[in-house]
């Protein structure tokens, strides 16, 4: 048995219980084992000690949680990129780890440093009107442009416009409320599958998990604890994605609505978001902006995830560091006096996509690079997007 079996079992007596990371915590300090050999193999009064249930030990070592270990092992060895990502991991994403409730264990598909990314959730009604479909497309488009991961849940309606429209890097993460091994509703199967090309495809339930009501209000604290925001496009009074605005806002992250026609029912929920306190959102430039500092807070854990070079501090905090790695003065090169897109870049740097996005990404955060309507410029351009010009005036 080896370390993922032990957690795999742990997870089926657990789930995302608390006491479960806490055992698991405190079984990181055993030297002679891995953290979740050592919770497994932990006497009872450890487990006691940790909050867990009387018959939680005897349950973790059963036939039902070997079983369901080699289900989980066969799904992870199904595909090329798929992996489990346990509590103390160092591939689990520390946003999320800070969130009131998080996963012990993700079931993930795809790109997995995506999860570091800076990310913003958006979510609105599964039968939105056309005005709101598009308003989702289009908003998620901008968000990527600007170098932020979509998140939603890959339902019907406002999510499935918001991943669809943000397949091509840096992707888009979907999180489900089935097993990683299901597609709900069945028809987004095509979509799923595009999403973990670029993006990742997540879920906290074990292969095999079946559709169940309850599953999708739970699924709905990972995308609020993953992402720096949450904008809702449209929603009704009983809607999904109120909660999932309202779990954002429990954990400290930023809320936005977009107003509708008063009329509209589907624009209630928004309207309701607005009077308790979530911000009116009439431009997607206005999140990026509004975003753009907290964004710059993650690039040195995203650095440290794609394994490229932290700059020093002191030039960094200048707002124009010029050391590079080869990748970075490769880029630097070919961006010229007149700047170039992403497709400019990738033809005249000869790197790969998955390469040279997330050095973008982590170059403009720290302000070494500005974009402006999909074209790069050096810093110092004359034409520096409203996030570099805010991090400049607040810097």
């Amino acid at each position: 048995m080896d370390d993922d079996d032990a957690l795999l079992r742990l997870h089926h007596a657990a789930g995302s219980a608390g006491w479960l990371r806490r055992l698991l915590t405190l079984s990181s300090v055993e030297a002679a084992h891995t953290p979740a050999l050592a919770a497994l193999a932990a006497p009872a009064s450890s487990w006691a000690e940790a909050g867990a249930p009387a018959e939680a030990r005897a349950l973790a070592n059963g036939k039902a949680a070997i079983d369901a270990s080699r289900r989980a092992r066969q799904w992870r060895d199904g595909g090329a990129q798929r992996q489990f990502i346990g509590w103390t991991s160092p591939l689990y994403p520390s946003l999320l780890a800070s969130s009131p409730a998080p996963p012990t264990l993700l079931f993930a598909e795809g790109q997995a440093e995506r999860l570091w990314w800076p990310q913003i959730a958006l979510v609105g009604s599964r039968a939105p009107s056309p005005a709101g479909r598009e308003r989702a497309a289009r908003w998620a488009a901008h968000f990527a442009s600007a170098g932020f991961v979509v998140t939603s849940g890959l339902a019907a309606g406002i999510d499935a416009a918001a991943h669809a429209a943000c397949l091509a890097a840096p992707g888009s993460i979907a999180v489900m409320g089935t097993g990683p091994d299901l597609c709900f509703p069945s028809g987004h199967a095509t979509l799923k599958a595009g999403i973990a090309r670029e993006g990742c495809v997540l879920s906290e339930y074990p292969p095999g998990t079946p559709v169940r009501a309850w599953q999708f209000p739970e699924r709905n604290r990972i995308i609020a604890g993953l992402t720096l925001a949450t904008v809702v496009v449209e929603a009704a009074q009983r809607s999904g994605a109120l909660i999932t605005a309202r779990l954002a806002a429990e954990a400290g992250r930023e809320v936005f609505a977009l107003p509708g026609a008063p009329e509209n029912p589907k624009a209630r929920g928004c309207h309701r978001l607005i009077r308790e306190g979530a911000v009116l959102a009439d431009s997607p430039e206005q999140v990026v902006e509004a975003l753009a500092g907290m964004a710059a807070t993650v690039a040195p854990a995203l650095r440290a995830q794609l394994g490229l070079p932290t700059p020093p501090p002191d030039r960094r905090a200048s707002g124009c560091n010029t050391e590079a790695s080869a990748g970075e003065a490769a880029l630097l090169a070919a961006l010229g006096e007149d700047g170039a897109s992403f497709d400019e870049l990738l033809a005249r740097t000869g790197l790969t996509g998955p390469t040279l996005a997330p050095i973008l990404l982590a170059m403009e955060l720290e302000g070494r690079l500005t974009q402006q309507h999909g074209v790069y410029h050096p810093c110092g351009s004359a034409f520096p997007t409203r996030a570099g010009a805010r991090r400049r005036r607040t810097g």
